[in-house]
């Protein structure tokens, strides 16, 4: 037992270790060229990186509760709670293709969540600092169906628990420090309330700011098209703010957000807390790299 506390209390040393240690803290060193994005997700949603030929990617993404609402402090400001846990694997194919899978908690209404992921790069011009990207991506849940015929997670057909997303990604670099992206795109649900639509539109703006050496300042919000009066009287736009730390092999990302779930199945259609009661949450992502 001890030697288990001891390696819990070595790990944050050696996994947090060459974040301290680097002699050339500057990851986009000044007679590099400098990239759109140094991850290939921004907070939520997707950047226009793809994952380099034949690298592995490990990603641990963790939302945990709300943290300014009527005794939030109860649960240590959400830090109690966990609203969604994905864990992924994403391997770069060649240097224009990327695949991917992982698993959901889920954050409801659908629990269980299993998602794949197909991004292929479609343009880059680095004189120009204009990258176009495209991803297609499948949700499924495999929870239990409910026996009430009126809910949402009665499966009456197995492919009432699939999910699909597509949107191009735009990124470019208008100043030095600054990148913006952005991502049109939709997403169609099997299974919708009869009051609701199947197909969804929508457009992602992402603004990436490069603060000093490995820090970047990250922001990003979906605007959903929302063409009837349930979703605007159930459901709101998901946005965040988020701190990217890079290390070699690693990217940190720590943010705060208003969505409970984790991929474009979960945040986009089912967003429901809102900023201005107090209704975000602090979340992180851990991405390792490993390469061949």
């Amino acid at each position: 037992m001890k030697v288990l506390f001891r390696i819990i209390l070595i790990c944050p040393f050696i996994s947090f270790g060459p974040l301290f240690s680097q002699d050339d803290w500057d990851f986009e060193k000044k007679n590099q060229n400098k990239p759109l994005f140094l991850d290939t997700r921004a907070i939520n949603g997707h950047t226009v990186k793809l994952l380099e030929k034949q690298v592995l990617e490990l990603r641990i993404t963790h939302r945990f509760g709300e943290i300014a609402t009527t005794q939030s402090y109860r649960t240590l400001f959400g830090l109690d709670n966990s609203s969604d846990i994905r864990i992924g694997l994403e391997y770069g194919l060649t240097d224009k293709i990327m695949l991917g899978a992982g698993r959901s908690k889920g954050a409801g209404p659908f629990l269980e969540v299993w998602d794949g992921l197909l991004k292929v790069g479609m343009y880059n011009n680095e004189l120009l600092k204009l990258k176009v990207s495209w991803s297609s991506k499948v949700f499924f849940t495999t929870m239990a169906s409910s026996l009430i015929e009126s809910d949402l997670t009665h499966f009456a057909k197995f492919s009432h628990r699939a999910t699909y997303h597509n949107e191009l990604l735009v990124g470019f670099k208008p100043i030095k420090k600054l990148t913006l992206q952005l991502s049109p795109g939709f997403i169609f649900r099997n299974i919708s309330h009869f009051e609701d639509k199947n197909f969804t539109p929508h457009i992602g703006t992402v603004a990436r700011l490069h603060l000093f050496k490995k820090v970047s300042l990250i922001l990003e919000y979906y605007a959903n098209f929302n063409s009837t009066d349930y979703r605007k009287n159930n459901y709101v736009n998901p946005f965040g703010i988020g701190i990217e730390i890079n290390t070699f092999g690693h990217v940190f990302l720590l943010n705060f957000v208003n969505s409970r779930g984790i991929g474009e199945g979960q945040f986009l259609p089912y967003t429901t807390s809102k900023w201005s009661e107090g209704e975000f949450r602090f979340g992180f992502t851990i991405a390792r790299k490993f390469n061949k």
